[in-house]
């Protein structure tokens, strides 16, 4: 967590960038800019928003004035809730926690202090968004294909995806089958990737907590590091596409300018993430545009014709944050995954045992 975690320096790229001679920003029409001419879109952003992917069928996509001030108001009161302080002689939780929804069945994990699910509905075009999807014009995903739906029913591609959110109301104990198998547990648990494909692409909210993402920019090379799982994805400037037969848990990112906006196709993806459940012919073309010298306006388009009927845009702001970014520490093999593992063959163990003593 930022609050408690040690500072850690970057020293991919940055190092490198130490070498260069200064960037001398010259502000056009409030836009700052590289030595080069194109926008500098270095920074660190906070992308915390309440804004969700998709909205509900038949619901606008822009909210009044009156709707979002309503709807961040609740949050507030909300949070301000979850916020206030607990009586410090209230009664241990009973072991294994009451079930209750919260922290982890209440038995004292995360609560309301670590979280920071975004407090406003992202802003575009000085219109408060109810959803990131802006194509299609009703605001859901497009239908999977026939295809897509068979993959589901089984092997690699019933298992999690680079997507799949944490949870505050965590269900407790999923049933034996779910953990079996350490590569069968969430990537985010595992330390892989970052919750909701906060790591991209597309990078996406987490609606969790870990929000930002630092950009650092060079002629040749664009690199995104996002604080969640520290994952560092370094984008080649007018370069050519990996072979087909190299994938990458990231893919592999190809970046040009078109005008003042950063265009970055992807592809060549593993399918150790599979995005909502793509196959590996997933394209993703992100755009990287100033809105302001403060905030910039991230699009992205999913193309996959094998998994969705048609292909489908989102986009949101990224406000420019003055919050540092810390070290996530969170790491693959750590003793939390071990210990899993160990907790479902103990519980299997400990009713094994009891349905013997039942029937003694």
């Amino acid at each position: 967590m930022r609050a408690l975690a040690t500072v850690v320096t970057i020293p991919m790229l940055v190092a490198g960038l130490a070498a260069q001679p200064p960037v001398k920003k010259a502000a056009i029409a409030g836009i700052p800019r590289m030595a080069d001419g194109h926008p500098d879109l270095q920074g660190t952003y906070d992308l915390g928003t309440l804004t969700p992917l998709e909205r509900g069928a038949g619901s606008p996509l822009v909210l009044t004035e009156d709707q979002a001030k309503k709807l961040e108001t609740q949050v507030a009161q909300r949070s301000a809730g979850l916020n206030a302080a607990i009586d410090g002689n209230r009664q241990a939780p009973p072991k294994g926690g009451d079930g209750t929804p919260g922290p982890y069945g209440n038995v004292g994990g995360y609560n309301n202090f670590w979280l920071d699910p975004g407090s406003h509905y992202t802003m575009i075009d000085g219109q408060k968004r109810a959803s990131l999807l802006i194509d299609p014009p009703d605001g859901r995903v497009p239908p999977l294909t026939e295809a897509a739906r068979q993959r589901r029913t089984g092997g690699d591609y019933s298992r999690p995806t680079s997507d799949q959110a944490a949870r505050e109301d965590d269900p407790g104990f999923e049933g034996p089958e779910a953990y079996n198998d350490p590569e069968i547990r969430p990537l985010a648990e595992r330390c892989l990737v970052g919750f909701s494909s906060t790591s991209g692409p597309p990078i996406l909210p987490t609606y969790f907590y870990n929000n930002l993402h630092q950009i650092v920019q060079t002629p040749d090379h664009v690199m995104i590091l996002t604080e969640m799982v520290h994952d560092a994805r370094v984008i080649r400037m007018n370069g050519q596409h990996a072979p087909p037969a190299v994938r990458k848990w990231l893919g592999d990112s190809i970046g040009h300018w078109e005008g003042d906006t950063l265009v970055i196709e992807t592809t060549n993806f593993s399918d150790k993430t599979r995005f909502r459940g793509a196959s590996q012919n997933l394209k993703v073309t992100e755009r990287f545009t100033r809105l302001d010298g403060r905030t910039l306006r991230y699009q992205f388009t999913i193309e996959d014709p094998t998994t969705w009927t048609r292909p489908w845009t989102a986009e949101y702001a990224w406000p420019l944050t003055n919050d540092l970014m810390y070290e996530y520490a969170c790491h693959e093999g750590n003793y939390a995954m071990g210990n899993i593992l160990r907790g479902a063959r103990l519980k299997e163990k400990n009713e094994e045992a009891a349905k013997k003593s039942k029937q003694q």
